[in-house]
């Protein structure tokens, strides 16, 4: 299987150890090889040209196996400077490392994966991957200097010389719309209009039209003729945020519009066509998605044309300082705020927070400092230390669940009260859409 062709890549550098061997630069991961020893495709073999590989029967995996019992998107398995990781995808049978059921664990060298009815050996190859990494520190609005945001700076530098369809995912605050506008900047088409259409927050009965539009008298209230997102984006991008959030009987027509660059609008008889780059974002995987029976497989394979992921703020502590420095810059902070904001002891401390809501939650922390006069005890930026009690007897979709609905709940009600209970103020300086936060206070329970 080809790598595909890949832009210019920086000359790599090394590191001598004191044994005379050499620790290769962040731009490079070990190379590792999968081969079939059982199952329908025993025989198959297989090496990466990259840092991860997907494995299951639908045709976007890297590895595509004929195997009747193996899930569409199965798992996936990358290598990192700190070894290799196996990650099942929501599977109905289930990943088995060694014997043993995992949702995410680490293989060694000569381990043995079992998926549905197929086993795999993964060993380590002795030579090692170049990543695109760019030389740049930023793309558009985002920043970072570590590898991490570098390498996804690469992607989108490539995707910004194309119209290709781009899938973004990502924890939510990790900046997916802030790489859609700059993706969007950085293109042919920045002279057109850049249309946003938050899948999770317009009413489910509203988003057909929201999308396509309708023709007056399509249904009750629709007294005029209303153009859509796609109409509106003509010569410029649309952006579906939260698309995983999109409902199924929707999931079809939006993937006829991707098929056939066309729409119908509610209530119309013809269609129209469209002219627009297609940009999407979710803080779900889809594949598990698939896998659930959530998400069509064939919607996904159109969307994720490019899929890159955003990294959460705990893999790249090295881009704190920056991040802090443009933050308090944002807030309008002075030049006292910002030396009492920047100092090295505070910094240190919050390189080490895990930040579960990513930089959202950093700059929501530095203006609960700006407001209160003075920096925070790290505790209450939920580090580390903080947050809802883990609770190891559970899954790990079980668990992550409670801790991304532990921290809406906290994120959401310290908002409202650091605005006077104000919604619509709220939303704006958060960056969260006012519908999308009052559908938070509403799940939780939170009275304004």
């Amino acid at each position: 299987m080809s790598s595909g062709d890949r832009p210019r890549e920086p000359e790599l550098t090394f590191e001598t150890l004191g044994d005379g061997a050499r620790r290769a630069s962040p731009d490079e991961v070990r190379r590792f090889r999968l081969a079939v020893i059982e199952g329908p495709d025993q025989g198959l073999a297989w090496t990466s040209g990259a840092d991860k590989a997907s494995i299951g029967s639908h045709a976007a995996n890297d590895v595509v196996l004929a195997d009747p019992t193996v899930s569409r998107f199965h798992c996936e398995i990358r290598v990192d400077a700190a070894g290799a990781w196996v990650r099942d995808l929501g599977s109905r049978n289930g990943t088995n490392l060694d014997g043993v059921v995992v949702r995410e664990a680490s293989p060694r060298d000569g381990s043995l994966v079992r998926i549905g009815r197929t086993v795999l050996s993964f060993h380590f190859g002795t030579e090692r991957n170049r990543l695109p990494i760019s030389s740049e520190t930023r793309f558009g609005s985002l920043i970072g200097r570590s590898a991490a945001m570098r390498l996804v700076f690469a992607i989108l530098e490539r995707a910004a010389r194309s119209d290709v369809t781009v899938l973004l995912d990502g924890e939510t605050g990790t900046g997916k719309e802030e790489a859609a506008r700059s993706l969007h900047a950085a293109g042919a088409r920045h002279g057109g209009p850049f249309v946003v259409v938050d899948c999770s927050a317009i009413p489910e009965n509203l988003l057909e039209s929201q999308l396509f539009g309708h023709e007056k008298g399509a249904f009750t209230g629709a007294t005029d003729k209303r153009v859509g997102a796609f109409e509106e984006a003509a010569g410029g991008t649309i952006f579906l945020d939260e698309v995983g959030e999109l409902p199924t009987e929707l999931q079809p027509k939006l993937l006829r519009v991707l098929e056939q660059r066309e729409v119908r609008r509610v209530g119309g008889t013809g269609t129209i066509a469209v002219n627009a780059r297609v940009l999407a974002a979710t803080n779900r995987d889809l594949r598990e998605e698939v896998n659930a029976g959530r998400f069509r497989p064939d919607l996904y394979y159109r969307l994720a044309v490019l899929r890159i992921g955003l990294p959460p703020l705990r893999a790249r502590p090295e881009d704190i300082p920056p991040l802090v420095e443009r933050l308090v810059a944002s807030l309008g902070a002075t030049d006292e705020e910002a030396k009492a904001l920047s100092s090295p002891e505070l910094l240190a401390g919050l390189a080490r927070a895990a930040w579960p809501g990513n930089v959202r939650e950093l700059r929501n922390y530095l203006q609960r400092c700006m407001v209160l006069g003075q920096p925070l005890p790290i505790a209450e930026a939920r580090g580390a230390g903080g947050g809802a009690p883990v609770d190891p007897a559970l899954p790990w979709a079980e668990a992550r669940h409670r801790a991304l609905a532990d921290f809406e709940r906290r994120f959401a009600e310290a908002l409202v009260k650091l605005h006077g209970g104000k919604v619509a103020a709220a939303a704006k300086a958060s960056g969260i859409d006012r519908k999308y936060l009052y559908r938070l206070l509403k799940r939780h329970g939170i009275e304004t």
